[in-house]
């Protein structure tokens, strides 16, 4: 692998073009590096504290009238970012499930099916649930079929 550094300051911001013969491993390893750097990190707040917690610990994020907050098994924390911010930021197996709720598809326990209305997500431990739209139920199902 070559690696190449062009100063140009007619740009606003860094661009960073990957050239391959095809795509392989080695490629998506090196975009996957870059995208993560340019990811920012989490911060969730209660009170006058800051957490920084693994989001494997999470269970949901929704909205909360002007709010976002995050769910773990045992507490609710604020996030200063808007929902679809946070659908970029997420790891692959965080998937919204309504307009107001993304979930975290590994710590789902149990999916019950509604013919009439929202589904529902049961997690582990905890009495926490969260409806899942009839939009988002078969995206939902995928996802914890992928990773089971």
């Amino acid at each position: 692998m070559k690696v190449r550094i062009e100063l140009d300051d007619s740009l606003d911001e860094m661009e960073v073009i990957i050239r391959a013969p095809e795509l392989d491993l080695a490629v998506t390893e090196v975009q996957q590096a870059l995208t993560r750097l340019n990811k920012p990190s989490l911060v969730f707040y209660k009170g006058n504290s800051e957490y920084f917690l693994k989001l494997d610990d999470l269970l949901f994020f929704e909205t909360n009238g002007a709010k976002i907050v995050a769910h773990s098994r045992e507490d609710v924390y604020e996030v200063k970012m808007k929902l679809y911010e946070l659908e970029d930021v997420l790891p692959v197996y965080f998937c919204r499930i309504s307009k107001s709720t993304i979930a975290n598809s590994k710590a789902v326990y149990s999916l019950d099916k509604s013919f009439s209305g929202p589904s529902r997500i049961r997690f582990a431990n905890t009495h926490k649930e969260v409806h899942v739209s009839r939009h988002y139920y078969h995206l939902l199902k995928e996802k914890l079929q992928e990773l089971r």
